[in-house]
Parts: structure tokens; C-alpha cells; sequence
């Protein structure tokens, strides 16, 4: 029930796409597109009883709203819609004229391409997830959902996202391709081997706000990659404040977080030179040196004073060295990320209605 109303609204948006645009990029017919010819038919037909055994209420003591909560938590809604919007923010960057079909194109395929990941993490994670207090009662650790029926959705997803994206362009669709290979391929296999992985994970992290200028020019050049250098950056004082939090359940799991492996001085350290890199490169493109992204006087100064106040947590971290700062510094990234990707929008359109 739930893949065909995904598969529904795939072609939805692919009529939708067919009135709105100019031209084509994409020849197939999607009200004719069967998307199992290019699923793994092995896969979908294995689990299809599974997945109709579900839909169909057949799974004792679970409701519509647990199944839909199972759903949320399977793909982590929350933080899909977080990527989303930080592609929505490249996407208003890179373009001349705002086009709304390509915004919701945009907009379900980066949902659909983050939401494939999680489930694929959580399927290849599960039996971890059922030894840490904070994943134990996942979907599939708790015994809501089987293994097949989350494998079903994640395929779904990443066959959706891709239609969506490559309707926009190719390069869109490779770069979305790519983020759920280093993500599920590499990134999740190494967590629990060294913590290089965190490095490896900040890659396809960093993919969203650069794919969203993608999406809008279908080209690649200084402007996206210093978008992916921004976010590529943030990410490390942000998992590394979430990694010192969550450390001591994360062992529980055997996944190694924290550069050093340890909460300590080291590691306060790596986490202020990295916010530094962050706010270095968020302010570059008021120099003139990154092509058509541009940012204002007044707008460098706002993102720049933000960065510090977030420096400031990260040195405060490095004092106390306690959860308690961790916490702080974790939600003062959050806090950042998200206004800036606003200045930076606004700051675009506001030079552009005073200088007509």
C-alpha cells in the first residue's frame, strides 16, 4: 500500500513535470514506466508477501499510526526534511528564475534518496541498533518490521529518487546516486572500525546543499563545491558534539565516533579547528572568489558572527569537557546550518531587488 501510492505519486510528479517544463530531459514515458523492471525482481518478489501481510494489517497489535510512525523512523523523516531544505537553499542559490516543478521534483527526490539510506543503515545496523538504548526500539530491532518489508522500501525509494532527480538532470541523479553508495557502501561499514568513518560520512553529508545548485544549473563548478565545503565542514563539530553525547551508548553498539576514541582534550581540540575551516569558507564568497555565489558586507558579517558564537561553544567544550557542553555546542551547529542557508538565500534576493 505504501510503495504504490509512492510509485503513484512518482508518476504524478512526472506528468507534472511533462506540463511544467520547457523541455524534456527524460524520454521514458513514466505513466508507462514499470518500475520493476529495474528493481531487483528477486528482492521485490521474496518479500512480497511479507509487504501485502503487513499493508494489510496482518501484523498483530499494530496500529495505523505505529505503522506510519515505523515509516517516519525507517527513512528519519525529520532529518530527510532537514536535507531537503538544505537543497531547497542551493537550489534558490544557483538559479536565474525560481521554477516550481523543479523545487518539488528536488524536494521528493532528496527525500527519497535520504530516506533509502536510513533504511538501508538500519537494515545493515539492526542487530547494533537492538544493543544501544537509543535505536532498541527502531522499527526493525523491536520487531515491528521485517527486514524484507524495509528492504521493499528502500528500493522503492532509491528507484523514486533517482526518477526524480534525473528529470532534473543527470549530474543531480549521479551525485544522489553516489551519496547513498558512500553512505550505506562505506560510511555505515566503517563505523564500527575506525573513526575515520566520520570522515567518510561527512561526503555524502555535504552532497545536499551542493546538489540543490546542481539541480538548478546542471553544472558543477567553485559555486557548489563551496557549498559542499561549507556543509562538508560543519559536520564535524556537530557529530563529534553528537558522538561525545551519545559515546557511551555508541560503545554499547561498537561504533567508534570520536576522533581520538576518547571524550578528551584532543578531541575538544579537532572540533574548534574544524568550526574554524567551517566559518573560514562560509564567509569566502563576500571576497569575490567563489563565481556567481556571492554574499554581501552585512551578510558575511551576520554568518561570520554566527560561526563565532558557535566557536565559542566549541571552546567551552574544550573547558568542561562534559555532555552537558556537548549538548550546547550540538545544538548551537543545528542552529547555525540552518540560518545560514537563510542569509544566504536572503541575502540573494534582497541584493537583487536593490539592484534591478
Amino acid at each position: 500500500m505504501y510503495i504504490g501510492a509512492l510509485l503513484f505519486f512518482g508518476t504524478a510528479i512526472g506528468d507534472l513535470y511533462k506540463v511544467g517544463a520547457k523541455g524534456t530531459l527524460f524520454k521514458i514515458n513514466l505513466k508507462n514506466f514499470n518500475p520493476l523492471q529495474i528493481m531487483p525482481c528477486q528482492c521485490i518478489f521474496a518479500n512480497y508477501l511479507d509487504f501485502m501481510k503487513y499493508a494489510a494489517g496482518a501484523v498483530e497489535h499494530t496500529t495505523w499510526e505505529i505503522r506510519i510512525s515505523d515509516l517516519k523512523e525507517l527513512t528519519k523523516m525529520r532529518l530527510a526534511l532537514s536535507v531537503v531544505f538544505s537543497s531547497i537553499a542551493g537550489y534558490f542559490l544557483g538559479a536565474y528564475e525560481i521554477e516550481f516543478t523543479s523545487v518539488l521534483l528536488l524536494a521528493f527526490g532528496g527525500y527519497c534518496m535520504v530516506g533509502a539510506s536510513n533504511a538501508y543503515n538500519q537494515v545493515i545496523e539492526k542487530d547494533l541498533d537492538a544493543l544501544m538504548k537509543r535505536t532498541k526500539n527502531r522499527p526493525i530491532p523491536a520487531g515491528r518490521m521485517s527486514v524484507g518489508y524495509a528492504m521493499t522500501v528502500a528500493v522503492s525509494l532509491t528507484v523514486l529518487g533517482i526518477i526524480a532527480l534525473y528529470m532534473l538532470n543527470p549530474k543531480t541523479a549521479l551525485f544522489g546516486a553516489i551519496s547513498i553508495f558512500l553512505y550505506t557502501s562505506v560510511y555505515t561499514p566503517l563505523k564500527t572500525k575506525t573513526p575515520l568513518a566520520v570522515f567518510v560520512g561527512a561526503l555524502p553529508g555535504a552532497i545536499p546543499f551542493m546538489l540543490g545548485w546542481v539541480a538548478a544549473t546542471n553544472d558543477f563548478g567553485i559555486e557548489p563545491g563551496t557549498l559542499f565545503m561549507i556543509q562538508f565542514f560543519w559536520q564535524f563539530p556537530h557529530f563529534w558534539a553528537l558522538g561525545w553525547m551519545l559515546d557511551d551508548d555508541y560503545r554499547k553498539g561498537g561504533f567508534k565516533m570520536l576522533p581520538t576514541g576518547k571524550k578528551d582534550a584532543s578531541t575538544a581540540l579537532q572540533i574548534i579547528l574544524y568550526t574554524i575551516w567551517m566559518i573560514v569558507i562560509s564567509v569566502m564568497p563576500a571576497f569575490g572568489i567563489t563565481g556567481r555565489l556571492q554574499l554581501s558586507l552585512v551578510a558575511a558579517i551576520i554568518i561570520g558572527s554566527m560561526g563565532l558564537g558557535m566557536l565559542i561553544f566549541a571552546f567551552k567544550l574544550y573547558e568542561k569537557r562534559d555532555n552537558k557542553a556537548a549538548r550546547k555546542l550540538m545544538l548551537a551547529s543545528v542552529t547555525y546550518i540552518t540560518f545560514m542557508q537563510i542569509v544566504f538565500v536572503a541575502d540573494k534576493f534582497i541584493v537583487a531587488a536593490l539592484n534591478p
